[in-house]
C-alpha cells in the first residue's frame, strides 16, 4: 500500500486560485481514477475535479471554502499500486513529514482551510448559506449577501434571489471593481490580442438545404428530447472540416522565442461553444464531434450549454479544445470578429441569418444567407 497526494490541478489557461465548494467523497471512501473527488469554484465556473488514483481516500487536507492554488495538495489517497509503492519507498525518510506541509501553497491552503470552518455553520455562526453560482454572481455584482433573503431550504439563498437583489439595486456610481470572472476574461482576450497573429476571412454561406431538413428531423426526434438547432449543424460541419484539414486541429503550447514551442496535434475534434452568462462567458468543450449524429449531439450541446449557465462545468469540459464557435444568433450582426482563445487554432464567428437576393444560374432568387 502507498499514499499518494491528490494535487489541485489547473484548471483553463488563466486559473490563478479557486474555492473548495465540497468533498464528492469522505474519508475511508472507496475512490476510482477519473472519478469525480471534489468541486472547486473557479474564475469561470463550478468545476468537478477527478481523482488521479485508484484506492481509498485516507485524509482531506483541505476544508469547504478554503482557498486553493494549483499544486496545493488537497487529500492522500491509499492505493496499493506498485509503481507508487516503489516511489514511495524510495523517498528520503523524514521523520515529520507526514505533520509538515509540502509546500508553502499547500500551508497557505491549510491555514486557510483552519479559517474556513468546514462543511456546516457552527452553532451561532453568521455564515450566509448561499448556493456557489449565487454567491459568485453577487461577487461580480458588488452585492452584500447580507442584504439579500434567502428562499431556499433554512432560507438558503439561490441565484434567482441574487439576481432580483441585483435588479433592485440601484445602478452604481464611480469606479467599480472588476470580478473574478471579468479578470479571467481581460487576461485570455489581452493574451489572445497580443501574442496571436489573427486574419479573418469572411463568406456568406446559403442555409437553404439547412432551413428545410430541420423540421422533418426534429419531427422524428423523441418527445422531450432537445431540438437539433442550427449550432449543431455548425458544429458538425466544422468536425468535417477538422478532420479534412488536420494541420488546424491542434493546439499551440509554450513560448514562441523558445525551443519548447510546440504544435499539439488532436485525435478527433474538440469544439468548444462560446456561451453568454451573467457578466461573462464560458465555453464548453464538446469532445469527439466527429463521432456524433446530430440528434445526440444536440442533447450535448444542450446539456454542456444548461450546466454553463448554471456554472456546473466539470473539468474536463473546459479543456482539449482546437476550434471554437461563436453564434450571436438571429438578432446579431450581420458579421462579427470574434477572437481566438488562446491555445486554439481559430474560431468561427457567425452572424444572423436573412433573406437576400442572389443570382444562381442567371437568374435572380431569394436565399437565407
Amino acid at each position: 500500500m502507498a499514499r499518494v497526494a491528490l494535487e489541485i490541478p489547473k484548471v483553463g489557461l488563466v486559473m490563478e486560485q479557486a474555492r473548495l465548494v465540497r468533498w464528492l467523497k469522505n474519508v475511508g471512501d472507496t475512490v476510482t481514477q477519473g472519478e469525480p473527488i471534489l468541486e472547486l469554484e473557479t474564475e469561470k465556473s463550478v468545476v468537478e475535479i477527478e481523482s488521479t488514483e485508484t484506492g481509498r481516500l485516507l485524509e482531506q487536507l483541505l476544508d469547504v471554502d478554503a482557498e486553493v492554488h494549483i499544486g496545493d495538495q488537497a487529500a492522500w489517497i491509499e492505493t496499493s499500486n506498485d509503481a507508487e509503492t516503489t516511489r514511495e519507498a524510495n523517498k528520503p525518510d523524514r521523520p515529520d513529514e507526514r505533520d509538515a506541509p509540502s509546500s508553502p501553497r499547500a500551508a497557505r491552503g491549510e491555514k486557510t482551510a483552519a479559517r474556513s470552518g468546514g462543511t456546516a455553520p457552527a452553532p451561532g455562526s453568521t455564515r450566509i448559506m448561499c448556493s456557489p453560482v449565487a454567491r459568485r454572481l453577487a461577487a461580480q455584482n458588488g452585492l452584500d449577501l447580507s442584504t439579500v433573503k434567502g428562499t431556499g431550504p433554512r432560507g438558503r439563498i439561490q441565484l434567482a434571489d441574487v439576481r432580483q437583489a441585483i435588479e433592485r439595486k440601484a445602478p452604481p456610481s464611480g469606479p467599480q471593481p472588476l470580478s473574478s470572472m471579468r479578470r479571467a476574461v481581460a487576461r485570455s482576450m489581452t493574451l489572445s490580442a497580443t501574442t496571436i497573429p489573427q486574419f479573418i476571412v469572411s463568406q456568406s454561406v446559403d442555409w437553404t438545404a439547412v432551413q428545410s431538413q430541420r423540421p422533418g428531423l426534429n419531427a422524428r426526434l423523441p418527445h422531450g428530447a432537445p431540438k437539433i438547432s442550427v449550432n449543431d449543424f455548425l458544429l458538425s460541419a466544422i468536425a468535417r472540416a477538422l478532420l479534412t484539414y488536420p494541420a488546424l486541429n491542434a493546439t499551440f503550447q509554450g513560448d514562441p522565442g523558445s525551443a519548447d514551442a510546440a504544435i499539439i496535434p488532436a485525435q478527433g475534434a474538440h469544439i468548444g461553444l462560446v456561451v453568454a452568462i451573467d457578466n461573462g462567458l464560458l465555453v464548453p468543450i464538446l469532445h469527439d464531434v466527429q463521432q456524433l449524429g446530430l440528434a445526440e449531439l444536440a442533447r450535448r450541446r444542450a446539456d454542456a450549454v444548461e450546466r454553463a449557465l448554471k456554472g456546473r462545468l466539470r473539468q474536463a469540459e473546459l479543456e482539449g479544445g482546437t476550434f471554437s464557435l461563436s453564434n450571436l444568433g438571429a438578432r446579431g450582426p450581420d458579421r462579427f470578429t470574434a477572437i481566438v482563445n488562446p491555445g486554439q487554432s481559430a474560431i468561427l464567428a457567425v452572424g444572423r441569418q436573412r433573406d437576400c437576393v442572389v443570382a444562381i444560374n442567371g437568374g435572380i432568387h431569394v436565399r437565407p444567407l
